[in-house]
């Protein structure tokens, strides 16, 4: 019985930490999946063996404690009633060992070598998590809502080869979501191994742009145009907000920049707010009477507004 090195398989220093391990391994995996051009199904499933020991810290701690010394391609010596834990005398690869001294129920972590192991056991690993990101709107970030989205989600076959298939799904949106928050789906994540669980499936909130507001954290801005005289004089406007319209004073004078805040209108479970922020459009000059209208303003009401410059 050959060893199998691990972490030669991987290319990586028996030293190497969890995030080194799995990136050899989707590195090693992207070049010899059967379906890529470079595929190699049998390397494939080396690659895919070797991570499944190393990736876990219990098995990855059995096989340094055993298969240390048993390096460079030496053969095994199984110990004393080794045989006796494979059913019919027959002895598989290196791999085969392992898999029964990590799973199964008679051996080296329970009753010993000779604890009569019938049958192969395989490995049972949790599907990866996966992320998706979702463009959700302010409205629905505010009021929420159920949705239906096709996403692209990771499937296996038969053989465990892992492919992409379209699947619907209803998810709902609750009210107060923010940016970067993420909806868990339990199961809805990649496939597991040897007939391990799916893993999860989050749905990462993106909030889309507006055509009236841009959101600051948990606050929401609005920028209010007004004309120089509803500025001057003073008004009341009707502003909307994602919750419906409110009627808003405006005092006599206000300047451009000036910033006026409507309590509770911004997002969140605990709201923000939502911030008006004032624009004086001035008129364009369409005509010889609207010229000569600026020109008396300009008599009648002298005004530098650079006079601190």
């Amino acid at each position: 019985m050959e060893y199998k090195d691990y972490y030669k398989i991987l290319g990586v220093e028996r030293s190497a930490d969890d995030a080194e391990i799995k990136k050899a391994y989707r590195k090693l995996a992207a070049k010899y999946h059967p379906d890529k051009p470079t595929g190699d199904e049998s390397k494939f499933k080396e690659i895919s063996e070797a991570y499944e020991v190393l990736s876990d810290k219990e098995k990855r701690s059995m096989f340094d404690q055993f298969g240390s010394g048993y390096q460079n391609g030496q053969h095994f010596e199984p110990p004393p009633g080794f045989e006796g834990m494979f059913s019919g005398g027959q002895t598989g690869g290196f791999s085969d060992f392992f898999e029964s001294l990590f799973r199964g129920q008679g051996g080296f972590g329970g009753q010993g070598f000779g604890g009569g192991y019938s049958g192969r056991q395989t490995f049972h690993q949790k599907g990866e998590d996966q992320v998706v990101k979702v463009l959700v709107s302010l409205e629905e970030a505010v009021n929420g809502n159920e949705r239906s989205l096709n996403l692209q989600i990771p499937q296996a076959d038969q053989q465990g080869r892992v492919y992409q298939r379209t699947k619907q799904i209803k998810v709902k949106i609750p009210a107060g979501i923010k940016q970067g928050q993420r909806i868990r789906l339990t199961g809805q994540g990649a496939p597991g191994s040897g007939g391990g669980p799916n893993g999860d499936l989050y749905l990462e909130i993106d909030l889309q742009n507006h055509p009236l507001y841009r959101v600051e954290s948990e606050d929401v801005i609005l920028d209010l145009p007004l004309t120089p005289w509803e500025a001057a004089l003073g008004t009341k406007v009707q502003i909307p907000t994602l919750k419906g319209k409110v009627n808003m004073s405006i005092p006599a004078g206000t300047q451009s920049g000036v910033k006026l805040r409507i309590k509770g209108r911004g997002l969140g479970k605990t709201p923000g707010d939502q911030y008006v922020v004032i624009q004086i459009h001035t008129p364009p000059v369409l005509d010889e009477q609207s010229k000569m209208f600026y020109q008396t303003m300009a008599e009648k009401m002298p005004f530098n507004p650079r006079s601190h410059f």
